[in-house]
């Protein structure tokens, strides 16, 4: 286990105050209470902020390297490919520029794109198969949002309505007293 011998609180608190990440931000708040508190164990410290003990290993194993190197390159995570997109750029910025016009401009009997819609056109466009959570993803990413429709019964009344409306209306509060003994 790492003892944190060749860095000081001191320099755990100047990092911090320099650090942008709110990952960083909290393994290095882990990283200082575990130097503060007498008796603390590594892996206390990390449960009091919602991380393993195995993390706490790996993590202030990692800050010993403080004493050598800079401390962007210990702190921050190294950034994640991911998985390569399925879709071109051109081709997503072609499905985005389609989401903003009508499905019924592109040949869709719709009056607005839902995410199975926009699934379909991703599969029949550009042969892509994207799972729904994702297409939503894509949707959201393009600047719409989704909407609610509001429906009212066709047969309904409409003094009816204004009269279930004006129940739910607020009223005065009012203080009785209790009849009851």
């Amino acid at each position: 286990m790492a003892t944190f011998e060749n860095v000081s609180v001191e320099d755990l608190r100047q990092i911090l105050a320099e650090v942008d990440d709110a990952d960083a931000t909290k393994r290095l708040m882990a990283a200082i209470t575990y130097k503060e508190i007498e008796d603390l164990t590594q892996a206390e410290a990390a449960a009091l902020y919602g991380f393993s003990s195995s993390w706490a290993s790996k993590w202030f194993n990692r800050l010993e390297r403080l004493a050598d190197e800079p401390f962007e390159e210990v702190v921050y995570d190294k950034p994640r490919e991911g998985r390569p997109s399925e879709l071109s750029d051109d081709e997503h910025e072609q499905f985005v520029e389609v989401l903003h016009e009508s499905p019924e401009d592109v040949g869709y009997d719709a009056p607005a794109w839902s995410v199975s819609l926009a699934r379909h056109y991703l599969s029949e466009e550009f042969g892509v198969e994207y799972c729904e959570r994702h297409v939503r993803r894509l949707m959201s990413e393009a600047g719409l949002s989704w909407k609610t429709a509001r429906p009212e019964f066709h047969k309904s009344d409409e003094r009816a309505q204004e009269a279930w409306e004006e129940g739910f209306k607020k009223s005065a509060t009012t203080w009785t007293m209790n009849t009851r003994s």
